[in-house]
Parts: C-alpha cells; structure tokens; sequence
C-alpha cells in the first residue's frame, strides 16, 4: 500500500494550478488584464509561465483600463468564451462597477436567461502589507449587493483551487477575492490535491467543531478565528469556526443549523464593520433563530475609516485574535 505525501504549496501556485487546468481543459477559456503575460506574470506572479504555454493570444496584457478589461471580457462571455480577467486590486472595482452591476450581473436576467456571462474577476484584496488607502480594501460587501453576481473569497490554498476552477466552469460572473497577504506567505501554505479538485460554489466548511459557539467568517480572517478557538479551548469554551468560503451563493443552512446547536455567533470580517456582509449574515440569523438565540449576534470587523498606511494604524484597523475572543466572551455575560 503506498500513501501520498502532502504537497504543501503556497496560495498563488495553487490559483496558477487552477488556471491551468481550466485553460487545458476547455480552449475557450483565456485571461486577460494588466502585465499577467511573461515576463512578470502579473504583480503578483499569478500568472506565471501560462503564457509561454498557452500563447500571448491565451493570456492578453491589456492597457491599463479596469473599464476595458471588464468591458472586454463581458463581451467575451456573451460570445461563447470563458475569460478570467485580473483587477490587480480590489479597490480598482470602483473603476469598472457599470460594466460589473449593470452589464456582467444584468445580462442573463434581461435577455431572459438566453444569455449567460461566464466569466470570472480576479482580484486581490485587503490590508497588511501598507499600500495604503486606495490598495488595501475588502469591498465584498459592494458585489453581494449586486443581485446577479457571485462572491467567492478563498481561505487557504486548496479551496482557493477548487473554488477558482469551479467559478471558471460557472453559466454566472463570479467575483473571486483573494486575500493578498496569503499569496506567497509560507505560513498559510497547505496540502492541494493535484488535478481537477473543484469544489463547489455554495458549500461552507465546517473547519472546527464546536458546541457553545458559531464564528463565522471568511478569507484570511478563518484563521485569526482557529487561533481565537485554541485560546478559548483552553478556558473550557468550545467554539465552532464556520468557513463561508463564497458570499453568494450563501450556504445559510450549514450556518443556522450550527447556530441552532451553539445558540451564539460572532460574525468576522476584515471590512469595515458598518454595513458589511456582517450586518446581513447576523440578520438572517436573528430573523431566523431569534427565538433560539442565547445572546445578540456578534460582530468583528474592520474600523470605520479608510485604511491606513502606517503599520501600526494599519494593524489598529484590521481586526485581531483578541477582538474575535473579546466578541466571544461578551456572549456569556
């Protein structure tokens, strides 16, 4: 009998793994956006090597016009095609939102469903590495809005393959957000299946059970979650950690049947906590479970300013272990 050894590799190699796949599988899909063709591979090397493989005519170095790329990749997907275009950060979305909200998202409800957009947005987001105000947001809550539109936002490297692979096969747009900071950061490195893993938009994962509370949550947070559960485990609490993996479509069942065992939740996310995707998730919650709920929802997110570019106002900003134990235990109070 002959066992597999673990083939622990960094986020961005397991997303190029993706891309590769797709590209292999189905001709039609291609990538287009800014420097992701040699010899970068994209700002943050993505990309690198699909183009000596599959031709500059596969892998396309655009202008430097989110408008265009996005504009040109809907009219792609209307085409027949596959395309995944890179936004080189997340925060450039605002550039490019009318040929997001009101085309990509819009098409296949106007036309009647006799028109799909398959097409998917690479983008890269969150604070941590000071790029400063206008380079470092999680807008996701901006796309969740946007009926029409999926939301995938990826938490380790296997899932961010899967998922990836998965929303390039998706009739839909699907919006994937990758969290910057785990790209090539060892420490966030796992096992990825080698070949075609997809995994299934919509499905939570459970990454650790529990029974005295939920905490939900998503990206790079679901490990500052795990971290918040080891310490509590030591103090006799015993917290479930929900993984959403993708916003929308959302896996509500997974949640309230594990807030319904729990009877407290405590909502985690890097963005702004006023009016993010917090805010909905903790009122599906109460509006379903009010009745069987211990304690309010909780919530922990980013605070309510632009993010900074000096560390230590950066690392004020962005929520920390200690404020996901501090939500925890104001439950029981």
């Amino acid at each position: 009998m002959t066992t597999t050894e673990p083939r622990i590799i960094p986020m961005g190699l397991a997303l190029n793994e993706a891309m590769d796949i797709a590209m292999g599988l189905d001709e039609k899909v291609f990538l287009l956006g800014e420097d992701i063709a040699e010899p970068s591979g994209g700002v943050y090397k993505i990309t690198k090597g699909l183009s000596t493989k599959y031709g500059t005519h596969r892998v396309r170095k655009t202008p430097i016009s989110e408008a265009a790329i996005i504009g040109a990749a809907v009219g792609a997907a209307i085409a027949g095609y596959k395309p995944v275009a890179e936004i080189m950060i997340m925060d450039f979305i605002a550039v490019c939102l009318d040929q997001i909200t009101n085309h990509a998202a819009k098409i296949r409800y106007m036309s009647g469903g006799q028109t799909t957009v398959p097409m998917v947005i690479r983008t890269s987001a969150g604070a941590g590495r000071q790029f400063g105000a206008q380079h470092s947001e999680m807008l996701e809550a901006w796309a969740v809005h946007t009926p029409g539109l999926k939301v995938v936002v990826p938490s380790n490297p296997a899932d961010a393959k899967g998922l990836l692979i998965s929303s390039i096969f998706d009739p839909d747009p699907v919006l994937f957000v990758e969290p910057m900071l785990m790209y090539w950061d060892p420490q966030y490195a796992c096992d990825v299946p080698v070949g075609d893993n997809r995994i299934p938009l919509g499905k939570a994962n459970i990454v650790r059970e529990g029974k005295d509370v939920t905490v939900i949550s998503y990206g790079k947070q679901v490990h500052d979650a795990v971290k918040a559960a080891d310490i509590l485990a030591a103090e006799g609490v015993s917290v479930e950690v929900i993984d959403l993996r993708t916003l929308v479509p959302l896996d509500e069942a997974t949640v309230l049947a594990s807030v319904s065992k729990t009877k407290r939740a405590v909502v985690v996310h890097e963005a702004v906590t006023r009016c993010g995707f917090g805010a909905e998730l903790s009122s599906r919650i109460h509006e379903e479970l009010f009745g069987t709920l211990a304690a309010p929802v909780a919530r922990v997110g980013g605070q309510n300013t632009p993010v900074p570019y000096a560390k230590n106002l950066e690392t004020a900003f962005v929520p920390q272990v200690a404020d996901i134990v501090a939500a925890i235990k104001s439950l029981n109070k």
